[in-house]
């Protein structure tokens, strides 16, 4: 028999973890199920988990749950949260994790038995995200940029494939051909003619895109979630594969809006003058004002009132803040404005400042911007007893018209689970928790590979009264597909060829199946685009420009799904027209175009993000064979539908030595036959485990 004890967080509600054992029942049987991926639910990442088990209504548990049959105790213990915990075997430790506290059994109206469940640490993943969108990350603020003709243009010429951000050929609204036969044809002929015709496409019709490298950075660097993930997949500069990949940033159908989507560029005021008056309480600085920490102690305090008189008509904003926080504000205001009202505004000791700001461009003559400041006292009547300011511009104010496109304003709307989650099933990734608390990630070939290269043999550990052998293969067919195939293209290439672009049907060799019954989907939560290369009208001779065309099957601005792609650089490419406004052309012959394929030519890498081999967009009489199923998935999934794969079923009384130090991508041999685990349950004090085993096939 073995000895187990089971450690609690006794303070799971703060941050300092203090571990208490808890009292166990003395024949208690406390289970313990580990797989890594199950070929029942192949797409999902498993890891520990218990059986529901018992612990006694001892005076020490009663302690650590905090008598939680009592609903009358304040404070108690939380339950809809799960609490750290670890367990050791033989004193000595073997699993962390958390538990779940899942109820409490009473007889004769008083407390009996808690009943709890053990996790293991990548469970807590979704634990500790919880439904928090990308555009929580706080990192993404650091990557904003300016939304206007020159940063666009930069972001799409000059940037180098592997910056933070870039700008992709990939058009919100119009559709792009190129036709130098006819040198002026309109909006959307890329063929560049000369600097005033109407042809181009017009820089706002493209927007930026995120690499999704710098997401997973985001969400290691945020505080509250404390994750970091190993370098064998992410954090791995060297797997182009994954790091080459960008997130375009779109939010809504069609164009950035100015007033919705884009922050406006806000200036802070630096030229306050004293125009009048002055005030012994007040510090007047060219910034703004400081109201003195005399005024708490007194019977003093501070009334104001700001005019705004513009210039022109045109829509602006104004901030007011004290001591760096915003206490209030005026949002796309015309006109003139009173901010506040002298008899009902009282300001409290501190620094005050103002920022101003405006899309379409706003200016503010000397005194336009004034600051009315008086000191009253308690018992004297308003606007008594203190005196009056006056300040303001001493000169001519314009404001930057420069406008920012905020990042986590722009991010699709997608959650962070949901998108490692994405990122998971595409490569077939799988996680576990090393002794350093580093979320190790690695695509499932590789985790197999790093398994013991010696198999362990578990021949006298055996109960050989009775085992299974079963049929291997749960499903008829195993369905890979992107949710999102709502795009022009990618639904002209479904009704045309009765098959979603990028997906792929797979059998061993293609056969049909007809003892399993169900299909098996394994889903990503991404757009899937098919992408278009330009020819020239009337010429087979293809140009340098692939581009994307991010609309519905009626060619309307479309939402959609959050669109990934292999991001490449053309350089000295076929010059294309990019429009900053109506009669404002340049010619460009470096830009940045999307691809589902990581090269433009299959000589150089096959790799791509299609799951089912499809006609390469760019060079389609190349074979791009490196699909995501084909690199990631092929090896595991062609084994369990080999016509000799079983699942074998046997029971074994591991002894603690091997069970202690056993990785499940350890094979197991018996009778000379090697095997791969595909779930052990093991009672962990009589050592008793029942495995599932795959056999390894040559």
């Amino acid at each position: 028999m073995q000895q187990l004890q089971l450690y609690i967080d006794s303070n799971p509600d703060t941050s300092v973890i203090d571990y208490v054992r808890v009292d166990l029942f003395k024949d208690e049987t406390v289970s313990l199920t580990q797989t890594i991926q199950n070929v029942k639910d192949i797409s999902k990442i498993f890891t520990e988990f218990s059986q529901t088990f018992s612990l006694p209504a001892s005076k020490t548990n009663n302690k650590i749950f905090r008598h939680y049959y009592n609903f009358n105790i304040n404070n108690g213990f939380d339950a809809r949260n799960k609490a750290p915990s670890y367990i050791e075997l033989n004193t000595v430790p073997f699993k962390e994790g958390y538990i779940k506290l899942e109820g409490v059994e009473l007889k004769n109206n008083a407390p009996h038995t808690y009943k709890i469940t053990f996790f293991g640490n990548t469970i807590n993943l979704s634990d500790v995200l919880g439904d928090d969108q990308l555009s929580t990350l706080s990192e993404l603020a650091t990557q904003n940029q300016s939304y206007n003709y020159s940063n666009i243009r930069t972001k799409l010429v000059t940037t180098t494939v592997g910056n933070n951000i870039i700008c992709p050929l990939i058009t919100h609204s119009q559709r792009l051909i190129y036709n130098s036969a006819q040198s002026s044809v309109g909006a959307g002929n890329l063929y560049y003619n000369n600097a005033t015709d109407a042809n181009g496409v017009l820089w706002s019709d493209l927007k930026y895109a995120i690499k999704l490298d710098f997401i997973i950075d985001a969400i290691q660097s945020q505080a509250n979630y404390n994750l970091t993930f190993s370098n064998d997949f992410f954090n791995n500069s060297s797997n182009t594969a994954f790091t080459n990949l960008y997130m375009w940033l779109h939010r809504k159908k069609g164009s950035v809006e100015s007033t919705v989507q884009l922050q406006e560029n806000f200036t802070a005021m630096q030229d306050l003058t004293l125009i009048s008056g002055g005030l012994s309480q007040v510090n007047f600085t060219p910034n703004g004002f400081l109201i003195l920490d005399s005024l708490n102690s007194g019977e003093q305090y501070v009334e104001t009132k700001l005019n705004i008189v513009p210039v022109n008509s045109n829509a602006y904003s104004i901030r007011v803040f004290r001591n760096g926080a915003q206490i209030s504000e005026l949002s796309q205001v015309t006109g003139n404005q009173l901010l506040f009202d002298t008899f009902s505004t009282r300001l409290g000791a501190g620094t005050y400042s103002i920022q101003i700001a405006s899309i379409t461009g706003q200016s503010w003559a000397a005194g336009g911007i004034k600051w009315t400041i008086s000191v009253a006292q308690f018992g004297s009547g308003q606007g008594g007893g203190g005196g009056t300011e006056v300040v303001g511009n001493s000169s001519t104010v314009t404001n930057s018209t420069t406008v920012q496109f905020a990042i986590v304003e722009q991010i699709p709307e997608m959650t962070i689970i949901d998108f490692l989650t994405g990122i998971f099933k595409m490569f077939n990734l799988t996680a576990y928790v090393d002794n350093a608390g580093v979320i190790v990630v690695r695509t499932l070939d590789s985790y197999y590979a790093a398994g013991s290269s010696t198999p362990i043999n578990i021949d006298r550990f055996l109960d050989v009264t009775k085992s299974t052998v079963n049929v291997a293969l749960p499903f008829k067919e195993i369905v890979y597909r992107f949710k999102g195939l709502g795009t022009f293209l990618a639904k002209q290439y479904n009704q045309v060829n009765n098959l979603e672009w990028g997906s792929l049907k797979y059998t061993l060799d293609d056969n049909t199946y007809d003892a399993p019954t169900n299909t098996y989907k394994v889903e990503v939560p991404f757009e899937h685009v098919m992408y278009e290369r330009l020819f020239p009208v009337g010429s087979s001779t293809a140009t340098t420009i692939q581009y994307g065309y991010f609309v519905d099957d009626n060619q309307e601005p479309y939402y959609g799904l959050p669109l990934i792609f292999y991001a490449i650089r053309q350089l000295n490419g076929t010059a294309i027209c990019l429009k900053r406004d109506a009669g404002d052309n340049f010619s460009i012959d470096d830009y940045i175009i999307p691809s589902n394929s990581k090269t433009l030519a299959a000589s150089a890498s096959t790799s791509n993000i299609n799951f089912g081999v499809m006609i390469n967009e760019y060079s389609p009489s190349d074979d791009f064979t490196g699909t995501l199923f084909n690199n990631y998935y092929t090896t595991y999934i062609s084994e369990v539908f080999s016509r000799s794969k079983r699942i074998t079923k046997v029971t074994a009384y591991l002894p603690l030595k091997i069970y202690y130090n056993l990785q499940l991508n350890d094979q197991l041999q018996i009778n000379q036959q090697n095997y791969k685990i595909n779930s052990i349950t093991t009672n962990l004090t009589n050592g008793k485990s029942s495995i599932e085993l795959l056999n390894v096939t040559i």
